[in-house]
Parts: C-alpha cells; structure tokens; sequence
C-alpha cells in the first residue's frame, strides 16, 4: 500500500511542479530582459564570451522543447525563446549554453548521461511492454520480466544522472547572467525562480522512475 500511495503523490506532485513552471516562465516572459537581447543573441553571447565557437543557436518547433544537442553541436531553442526578449527567454537560452560549455569542458555528469542515450534511446521505448511480458509469464520465464526490471533500471539511473547536469547547467547560467548584466537585482530573482522550477521537473521525474522501480522490485519479491 506504501509503495502505490507514494507512487499517487509523486504523480500530483509531478503535475503540480510541471503547472508551475509554464506559470512562472508565462509570468516572466512579461518581463524585458536588461538589454533587451532575443533569447538568440543571449545564447549567442554566452558562448562567444566562453570561447565556444563551433556551437550553432538554431529555432526548434515546440514549446519549451529547448535543448542542447551534442551531437550536432546546436542549441536548439523554442520560437518562444529563441525570438523572445525577456527575463524567461534569456535564462532558458543560457541553461541551455550551460550544457554547451558542459560539453566543450567535458564535465563528467554530461559524458556519464551521453553515454547512455543510445540504450536509453532504446529500451524506455520497450521496457513497459517487456515488464507487461514478464508479468504475464512470470511463472514460465522469469528472465523476461528481470529483463525488464534491468530496462527500468537503466532509465532510472538515467533519470538521476541528468539531475546534476541540470542544477550545473543552472549554476553556470546564472553566475554568467549576473557578471555580464543581463539578469542582476530582481531579474537575476526571476531567472533563479524559473529555472529552479524547470530542474524540479527533472527531480519529480527522477523520484517517479525510482517509484515505479521499487513498485516492480515489490512485485517480484511478492511473486517469489
């Protein structure tokens, strides 16, 4: 009963957290930037300022689907951020340079989460129906339902190695932000508050994934 009640409130939490961040970003995207830059020519500063020259800022479709993409060495940024000129815009385009300047110094997080994409790419496409699998012929073959318990495993830890590589992205956009001028004072608070709001997002999920990994865990056990 724990185990499905704590499952219930990470979900409203998740849901909860999710909701206050497209407030707060839909609050301070009403508040100009110090000078007024688009979210375009903030990324573009940044990384010009950290001596990272081989890293395009590129317009992605989708809302808040901003991005850094290491294999193609791009920013992506939403139309949102990419054209907007306010408190929101510019500390989203600077989160985002924080994984560029991860990347170019090869901060270990970064490189532990990117070696992992390709089998996460993978098996968080399968692993819920390999657990469904496993669950029905648990009884005749037990290796496909620890199959995907090892699936669940994998996301799971994913899930917690993108958390330090957020909370620095984070860091490294506000420290710049403030020492170049384009957030100090009460809009330096605006773009602390909206991205603490987009890292808890990664912590809900986090938290979820672990859930739903004791959940299984449990099932096993009980199934013994």
């Amino acid at each position: 009963m724990g185990i499905y009640l704590l499952m219930i409130l990470i979900f409203g939490a998740s849901m909860l957290v999710s909701a206050r961040f497209k407030s707060k970003f839909s609050k301070y995207a009403q508040v100009s930037s110090a000078r007024g830059l688009t979210g375009r020519e903030v990324a573009e500063l940044m990384l010009s300022n950290h001596g990272i020259r081989d890293v395009k800022v590129v317009s992605a479709p989708g809302q808040l689907s901003d991005h850094y993409n290491p294999t193609t060495h791009t920013v992506n940024l939403s139309p949102e951020v990419y054209n907007g000129r306010s408190v929101a815009a510019a500390a989203v385009a600077a989160h985002e340079c924080g994984h560029a300047i991860q990347h170019a110094e090869a901060y270990a997080f970064l490189q532990m989460r990117s070696s992992l994409v390709p089998i996460i790419s993978v098996t968080s496409r399968y692993q819920m129906w390999v657990l469904l699998l496993g669950v029905a012929l648990l009884q005749l073959f037990p290796a496909v339902f620890w199959l995907g318990i090892a699936m669940l495993a994998l996301s799971t830890l994913f899930s917690f190695v993108t958390l330090p590589v957020e909370f620095d992205a984070s860091r490294r956009a506000l420290e710049w932000l403030d020492s170049s001028g384009l957030a100090s004072g009460q809009a330096q608070e605006y773009s602390r508050d909206a991205l603490k709001w987009a890292a808890l997002t990664y912590v809900v999920a986090a938290l979820g994934s672990l859930a739903t990994l004791l959940y299984y865990l449990g099932f096993a056990r009980n199934n013994d």
